[in-house]
């Protein structure tokens, strides 16, 4: 029988819950990877998973995550992550977000939560009515930092797409600069029109077909199909949708200088960090590119909510993203595994 020490994502977690309300139907996991450095915070996402051991892995490698990503954006904050097994017609209620509301404050406080894949703010503000242990709430001043963290994290992405073709190109702005984006959501998205701005020239893909044709008639965009994205020949490679899309098999194919986008946990296995050098391909790790949301949803908890801090702390991801690529070089170490090890230090496991 498989024991959650034996799963091959298990890090030396501190605690993995197990949830089910019995009036809602609700089931729930919320991991906790570190909380070396404060509570540790991380959204929650709501999602149809195959089967549990796929949630629990998901919980694992995310609640990981965001221990480095908190750790390499300055937080005080450890890692946590909370997923919601949704049924396949994805079924939300009001109810469901109480009780999802009522399992997180059950954890005492060692758990933060914010929106992610499948969560609104207004869910938050149903999960708030049970636990002040929230944030990513809506905010009457605009000065205020608060509600949805997406178009933070895009910005973060935006400056380290461009952070990296400086670096890996030598160029300083993005006027034709050929990049292609998987997934067109909320950060990937927001990614578009930002670059669309400068000049770039867009390919696009997304499973919402419809919704990339729209964009794409928005900004000058080209569609393309998933199938299609990871293989064009372009400046940069954007992933900006769901993890583990980097393997052995997609990365022998990659046709781009770049790879560096919002998506959690964009390697498969850590060997493919190693394989996207060895093709000197440069990395951006995406907990540090696509920090800028937990900096806004954390200081929004942390109190520190004033628009200006936000932008200046997401403003330093490109600074932190060139510490690592020229650590990378020096080191002749993977991009990823360098900032494993800065963020391990931080945490307290070098």
């Amino acid at each position: 029988m498989t024991v959650m020490w034996d799963l091959p994502d298990y890090d030396g977690h501190e605690a993995v819950h197990f949830f089910h309300d019995n009036d809602t139907g609700l089931s729930a996991i919320i991991a906790l990877h570190s909380t070396h450095l404060g509570p540790g915070a991380g959204g929650t996402r709501f999602w149809h998973y195959e089967n549990r051991e796929t949630a629990v892995t998901d919980a694992l490698r995310l609640s990981r995550g965001m221990s480095f990503k908190n750790a390499l954006a300055d937080l005080p904050l450890g890692g946590g992550k909370a997923v919601i097994l949704a049924d396949r017609n994805r079924t939300k209620t009001p109810e469901m977000m109480a009780a999802f509301g009522r399992m997180i404050d059950s954890v005492g406080g060692r758990y933060v939560t914010a929106e992610d894949v499948g969560i609104s703010t207004a869910d938050m503000v149903e999960v708030s009515k049970q636990t002040r242990y929230v944030s990513g709430l809506p905010v009457s001043n605009s000065d205020h930092a608060g509600g949805d963290p997406g178009p933070f994290t895009a910005k973060g992405v935006y400056l380290g797409v461009k952070a990296a073709v400086a670096h890996k190109l030598g160029k300083t702005d993005m006027d034709g600069v050929h990049v292609a984006i998987q997934g067109v959501g909320s950060v990937g998205g927001g990614l578009a029109r930002l670059l669309a701005k400068d000049g770039a020239r867009l390919s696009i893909a997304d499973i919402n077909r419809e919704h990339a044709l729209s964009l794409a008639g928005e900004i000058g965009a080209e569609v393309v199909g998933l199938d299609e994205i990871m293989r064009l020949e372009a400046d940069v490679f954007s992933p900006n949708a769901l993890g583990a899309i980097l393997d052995k098999v997609s990365i022998a194919h990659l046709n781009v200088p770049i790879v560096a986008g919002g998506a959690n946990n964009q390697l498969a296995t850590p060997e493919d960090g190693q394989r996207l050098f060895d093709r000197q391909i440069l990395f951006a790790p995406d907990y540090v590119i696509n920090s800028g949301g937990i900096i806004s949803v954390g200081l929004e908890y942390l109190g520190d909510s004033d628009v200006d801090d936000v932008n200046a702390r997401v403003d330093r991801i490109p600074g932190r993203l060139t510490e690592i690529w020229e650590q990378s070089a020096s080191q002749k170490l993977p991009s990823a595994i360098v900032a494993d090890n800065m963020a391990q230090r931080l945490i307290g496991r070098a």
